[in-house]
């Protein structure tokens, strides 16, 4: 079943002032692309193109955050993301999304009418191909921020992230393999860029995948654009791992100082590095101590940190000393 909405062309690949593309949405702005990944998302089979509506927020710009891609196939919306870093307010964003897509659906009726007005079911899903540590899969749920917790909340979503990363999710990336390959293009990037300047790194993993049939048609149609997208998103991840890395320093140091002032006041901030000092004799790591001691996690690494400097005998009055330094 073919249910026409406002569907928007996602076919430029010139970043605009307001917009910057990415080289995800421009891969699976092809229909035929985009039905093959919904085929591999929901275990279907559909084979015309024709039959799926692409429902894309085109102007969905929240700072740096975009709707990636949403489409409807036999009146089962599908709301697709892509990220490069763990995002729990997903659930929120799809929420805000799957709205302004709802709203297409509606828009020239009548919502106080006694008839039922039908909607498309909805799925949302996160591709992760980030270089932190996640699992294969994993569900972030609207109700993880709510603050208080229910057993049956009146309003719950659900996003699935699936990790594509190699050796994650192999059988899944073999149904799709435009989404295989793009991850293959991902990973030559960021070889490169260890050894080389960003701009070369990325012109030298498009040569290379046009080279060795990844991507090849795509890339050599869409070269330059998909050099400058690509410079664009690795300098802007870059600027936000920074931002990131610098507030939580700041976090750090604030929930340090908060840490050893209550436990100087308690006259116990001796004793937990004396607690400290022999757990991690025994081989144990600082997430560990700090739940069986039942403490701030931050404060016992620090403490852990400057703890082997001074292994094995642990001089405890020197950390207690540099401790107090290290958050002055």
């Amino acid at each position: 079943m073919n249910y026409e909405t406002n569907e928007h062309s996602v076919t430029t690949a010139i970043p605009q002032s307001k917009y910057k593309d990415t080289v995800f949405r421009m891969l699976f702005s092809d229909k035929k692309e985009l039905l093959l990944l919904y085929n591999a998302v929901n275990g279907t089979s559909y084979d015309n193109p024709d039959e799926l509506s692409v429902t894309t927020l085109e102007n969905a710009i929240y700072m740096t955050v975009k709707n990636d891609i949403s489409c409807v196939v036999d009146m089962r919306l599908n709301l697709y993301e892509h990220q490069s870093t763990v995002n729990p307010n997903l659930p929120l964003r799809d929420l805000d999304y799957v709205s302004k897509n709802f709203a297409q659906f509606y828009i020239h009726k009548d919502v106080y009418s006694p008839k039922l007005i039908l909607l498309p079911n909805p799925k949302f899903i996160v591709f992760y191909n980030g270089e932190e540590r996640q699992p294969a899969l994993r569900e972030m749920r609207l109700s993880d921020a709510y603050v208080h917790r229910e057993e049956q909340p009146s309003l719950e979503l659900i996003v699935t992230q699936i990790n594509i990363n190699p050796g994650y999710n192999d059988d899944f990336l073999a149904k799709c393999p435009t989404l295989k390959q793009y991850m293959q293009y991902v990973d030559r990037v960021r070889t490169y860029q260890k050894c080389m300047p960003l701009e070369q790194a990325v012109s030298h993993a498009v040569d290379e995948c046009i080279k060795e049939g990844i991507l090849a048609e795509f890339l050599r149609k869409n070269k330059a654009e998909v050099i400058s997208m690509s410079v664009y998103e690795y300098d802007e991840k870059l600027h936000e791992k920074t931002m990131m890395e610098i507030g939580r320093e700041e976090g750090l140091k604030e929930g340090l100082k908060e840490g050893l002032k209550k436990g100087l006041q308690d006259g116990r901030l001796a004793t937990l590095i004396s607690q400290t000092c022999r757990k991690l004799s025994r081989g144990k790591e600082a997430h560990t101590i700090a739940d069986e001691l039942e403490e701030d996690v931050d404060l016992i690494d620090q403490i852990c940190k400057l703890a082997e400097a001074h292994a094995p005998e642990y001089d405890e009055t020197a950390i207690l000393e540099e401790l107090k330094t290290t958050v002055s």
